[in-house]
């Protein structure tokens, strides 16, 4: 699927000088700062925005969302560019609103554990800071995503299956309407009452209702122990058997990931590794120490019966820091087993209890399809992705690449599971969107976009297919 462009108006005169007057150097409309941000690591083609500007304060986004609703121009935001489903591209034209530079932490409540950020702040700039606290935000998507970008897509990661999701981990937002005003969501109680839950409408909504300029968010307490390891499988089935033995037995592992031997020949390649070139398992055992212990002594036994190899064991800081770097750099070690190709990302979730069936089908459709397309997957909470290589160029061989995206997807739907478990939908998945809630629920996405949105400006064509 190629990203659908439109006819563009150019900016008016008049907002680029009410842009510039208010931003200065800020405002940009030069070729290579719109590239940068009219690119993401999905397949679709570049869609650059008209112009970026970089914003500083939930002030200056609702000076741009005054100026573009007054001239019409779309506005898209911009985290740091990692999204795997077009969500940045700028498919209608328009304003990118740069949050990169809206990078502070702004307060740290270590009594209640929670704290509220600007949305440019990455995750990884979130845990440095949290530093001697003893509290840590754990949610991990592999990529240092910022943390506006996160909860935009609902996004999850490898340690979903022990602290959730964003949709579990955001608290309360304060956020710019399409009209300017703004609102503030939620509040730091743990729970509350208090009419809609606006602030659960606003994660996973791809910046189509409104642009977040705050975030207050959950934070745990660091784990006492930890402990990691890696066990090799004979084939894709009896490692998924082990996950979900284990989660059915209740065993509240950190991380579960899988990995098809493909996937850990690439691992290899990239990583520099030496891990056994089988399904695999990478897990993480958080708690007390005796609790840690236990934890791992049950899953191996799991292991143990369905075959597994015998742990290889990361205990020191430094070896676990070495082994999920490689799990997170999975997605550009599989684009070296194919030169010059981009990838091709399904995200599906499932019921556990038909991860295997799902998984086991997925392998034979990629076998039949003759495309590279590694397996890996926080398979802990039903959630897997194939990455399908294909040569960005080829729009035949993008049209079997999304073939076969289908027959994974519709298999998904089928076991009563979802066309994306973390990415979002973007522009890449709005059919499935359709098949997986109907037309029904649609209408009444189609009904909110439109109260909340009436002129179409916050990051248009993404989420809801064509009318």
């Amino acid at each position: 699927m190629n990203a659908p462009h439109t006819f563009r108006k150019p900016l008016p005169q008049a907002f680029i000088d009410t842009l510039t007057e208010r931003f200065g150097t800020r405002f940009s409309t030069s070729e290579g700062v719109r590239a940068h941000h009219g690119h993401d690591e999905s397949h679709f083609p570049d869609a650059l925005p008209d112009a970026v500007v970089f914003a500083h304060s939930t002030e200056d986004v609702v000076a741009i969302v005054e100026a573009c609703r007054e001239h019409a121009v779309p506005i898209i935001p911009f985290g740091v560019g990692s999204s795997l489903e077009g969500h940045i591209l700028a498919i209608h034209g328009g304003i990118c609103i740069d949050f990169s530079e809206m990078n502070r932490v702004l307060a740290i409540n270590t009594e209640d554990m929670d704290v509220l950020v600007q949305p440019g702040v990455t995750r990884k700039q979130l845990n440095a800071e949290l530093h001697g606290t003893g509290l840590f935000f754990p949610i991990d998507p592999g990529a240092d995503a910022s943390i506006g970008g996160m909860a935009a897509t609902r996004a999850s990661g490898t340690n979903a299956v022990r602290y959730g999701t964003m949709r579990e981990n955001v608290l309360g937002m304060t956020a710019v309407m399409a009209d300017g005003r703004v609102i503030r969501t939620g509040s730091r109680a743990r729970k509350s009452s208090a009419g809609y839950d606006l602030t659960h409408l606003l994660v996973g909504s791809e910046g189509t209702l409104a642009i977040t300029t705050e975030l207050t968010v959950r934070l745990h307490p660091l784990p006492e122990a930890v402990s990691a390891a890696t066990c090799a499988f004979p084939d894709i089935v009896s490692a998924v058997n082990t996950v979900i033995q284990t989660i059915q037995l209740g065993v509240p592992v950190a991380r579960i990931e899988l990995v098809d031997a493909l996937t850990v020949q690439a691992i290899n390649r990239y990583s520099k590794t030496t891990l056994h070139e089988s399904p695999m398992l990478f897990f993480e055992f958080h708690g007390s120490p005796a609790s840690v212990e236990e934890q791992a002594q049950t899953v191996q036994e799991i292991a143990n019966d369905n075959g597994g190899l015998a742990f290889d064991w990361a205990s020191r800081p430094e070896d676990r820091t070495r082994l999920w770097a490689a799990r997170h750099d999975v997605y550009f070690a599989s684009l070296n087993l194919r030169p010059g190709s981009r990838g091709v990302t399904t995200d599906v979730c499932v019921p556990i209890s038909k991860l295997a069936e799902c998984i086991a089908g997925t392998r034979d459709d990629i076998e039949a399809s003759g495309f590279i397309a590694p397996i890996v997957g926080h398979v802990g909470d039903g959630n897997f992705h194939t990455i399908i290589l294909v040569d960005p160029a080829d729009e035949v061989e993008i049209a079997r690449a999304e073939a076969l995206n289908n027959k994974i997807v519709q298999r998904a739907l089928a076991l009563g599971g979802t066309c994306t478990g973390e990415h979002g939908i973007g522009i890449g998945k709005q059919a499935f969107l359709l098949e997986e809630h109907g037309s029904a629920a649609i209408d009444a996405m189609r009904m909110v976009k439109q109260a909340l949105d009436p002129d179409n400006l916050l990051n248009p064509g993404k989420i809801l297919p064509p009318a």
